[in-house]
């Protein structure tokens, strides 16, 4: 039956600018490519963008602490503090920060309004 996870992807409504972000800010790296869906990796996973044909992409609601529909893309770092000085000095739109007992999370949005998270996880004791 099942036997794996094949992507996530978000909608995007610019391609370029799209593929331009999750390659070269969030440093994914790009597996295949056509007008309408381009796959990038990340430690094994692949992620999806999916063209809208230049139609806007839905807002979902969200707070500090992420979207409040459909899923959230949640990428793992070692170096939260640097990883939020870098995307936040690339004018990435910074939803929120929480800080807890079992990890640390940044929030932004990607050029089309979809919410992700990074996250360090705290090291167990």
């Amino acid at each position: 039956m099942i036997i794996g996870v094949q992507d996530v992807y978000y909608n995007v409504q610019n391609m370029d600018r799209a593929v331009a972000f999750y390659r070269d800010v969030l440093g994914l790296k790009v597996q295949y490519q056509n007008e309408y869906w381009t796959s990038l990796e990340v430690g094994g996973v692949q992620v999806g963008l999916h063209w809208t044909e230049g139609g806007p992409v839905p807002h979902i609601p969200r707070d500090s602490h992420g979207a409040h529909a459909g899923a959230t893309q949640t990428l793992k770092t070692n170096s939260l503090n640097e990883d939020e000085k870098f995307l936040k000095s690339k004018n990435v739109k910074a939803l929120g920060r929480i800080n807890a007992e079992w990890g640390n999370l940044f929030i932004f949005e990607d050029p089309d309004g979809n919410v992700l998270k990074l996250m360090q996880a705290s090291k167990p004791t």
